[in-house]
């Protein structure tokens, strides 16, 4: 794959990275408004830069775009890449919102290319066994899925882009819950009902520092979420309790803690269930292991795990907890596709 990349701060740089440790991969160009950012990225990967994003999506040269920009400039970046027939892996939460994120699907199904959504968690080696142990009929029928996950900030957060809804789309749902959601439904399938509520505990900005959410099935597993710009130490935590047993993962490596899993099995006399452990101390490969199920997907013609469609969903689970908050009512989700 000859790759570009639009927006080079923190994301955009790792992503570089993990394109030129991919092999046959080829790093061609990367832009960034602030050229203070674009040139020692350049020089450091051994390509060309630009501030002009256009110039990237444009290059006959380039077969896939990343695009990991603020929230404001996911949406039209991403349908000019499409519509120049490049295939897209767009961070998430794939737009500020529901509509601009079906725009960016709409643009990648018409020009027939790929479209991937930046769930890394996903490729989490801890949720991946989850999930491996979870398709084996490990935990049998699920009941119900819990998610904790936040951290606390740090000086000027409430200064950052984050905080300004005209340029994120929202608060914490959309920078961290949006990873639990897009998880809820990997593990759960489609909900038909959200409650939620939203608020500012403490820091001082427009857009919510915390989000609680309650999803529930037409068949009544639940799904439940907390995510929290004021845990304080940083947490993630998410745990899959079923007929048989659970599966509890705790930790993202780094300053989330050790990341692993606990494969929980009842026993049929009932008593303290029988615990299995696997920790994984390694660093986090997550993000290699995503790059490589976007290129592999393009090579051999099928959807991506986590798709512009699964970034999609998850934006109008969020929004519906936005509006649940807002309106104090349930919200209840159709199954159109449109």
């Amino acid at each position: 794959m000859r790759v570009g990349i639009v927006g080079c701060g923190l994301i955009g740089c790792r992503r570089a990275d993990v394109v030129r440790q991919s092999p046959g991969d080829e790093l061609v160009i990367v832009a960034d408004v602030d050229e203070g950012r674009a040139r020692p990225l350049a020089r450091e990967m051994g390509c060309l830069a630009t501030t002009d994003w256009q110039k990237v999506v444009a290059r006959d040269d380039v077969e896939a775009v990343i695009v990991s920009t603020s929230n404001d400039w996911l949406a039209p970046i991403s349908i000019e890449a499409a519509r120049n027939g490049k295939h897209v892996l767009c961070e998430k939460p794939l737009g500020r919102n529901a509509e601009e994120s079906w725009q960016i699907v709409k643009a990648a199904r018409a020009n027939k290319v790929k479209l991937k959504t930046g769930f890394n968690h996903r490729h989490h080696a801890a949720i991946r066994k989850a999930r491996e142990l979870f398709d084996q009929g490990a935990i049998g029928e699920l009941y119900f899925i819990r998610c904790r996950y936040g951290h606390g900030g740090r000086p000027g957060y409430d200064k950052e882009w984050r905080a300004n809804p005209e340029i994120s789309g929202g608060g914490e749902l959309l920078d961290q819950g949006i990873h639990a959601l897009d998880l809820f439904r990997w593990f759960l399938g489609d909900f038909h009902e959200v409650v939620g509520f939203t608020g500012t505990s403490f820091w001082n900005t427009p857009v919510e520092d915390n989000a609680f959410a309650l999803l529930r099935k037409a068949k009544g597993q639940v799904a439940s979420l907390h995510a929290s710009w004021t845990q304080w130490k940083n947490l993630f935590s998410f745990e899959i309790f079923g007929r048989e047993g659970y599966l509890i993962v705790e930790g993202l490596g780094g300053s989330y803690g050790l990341e692993r899993l606990i494969w929980g099995k009842r026993l049929s006399q009932s008593g303290p269930p029988e615990e299995k452990r696997f920790e994984f101390p390694g660093p986090d490969v997550s993000w290699e292991e995503e790059w490589r199920e976007f290129v592999t997907a393009i090579r051999e013609d099928r959807q991506p795990l986590g798709n512009g469609y699964d970034g999609w969903q998850a934006l109008r689970l969020a929004y519906a907890v936005y509006e649940s908050a807002a309106t104090g009512r349930v919200v209840k989700l159709t199954d159109a596709d449109n």
